[in-house]
């Protein structure tokens, strides 16, 4: 998927460091939220820099998960969104 937002984009809207809001949908397979925040933990300092929340379709086939990452820059955000961009089972990335 190469759905990311550009750089420019992201440096005129929006303040860094600070909190970027990221969300990841796709099949509600037994890992699915867990690839999510594997992809994104291997680009921030701490765990403690990713918040979560998770919504399951009414059917259960899909889930979606609302990130909210502490960043320091626009590059890290495009490399959270490429790196969660390669997870199997993702359908949709805003």
């Amino acid at each position: 998927m190469d759905h990311q937002p550009s750089l420019e984009l992201l440096e005129s809207v929006h303040s860094f460091p600070g909190v970027y809001q990221i969300k990841a949908i796709g099949l509600n397979d037994w890992d699915f939220v867990g690839r999510v925040l594997a992809a994104v933990a291997r680009h921030v300092a701490a765990s403690s820099d990713v918040d979560h929340t998770l919504r399951e379709t009414k059917g259960g086939r899909h889930i979606a998960v609302t990130l909210d990452v502490s960043v320091t820059s626009a590059d890290q955000v495009l490399a959270i969104y490429a790196e969660i961009g390669e997870v199997e089972g993702l359908m949709l990335l805003l």
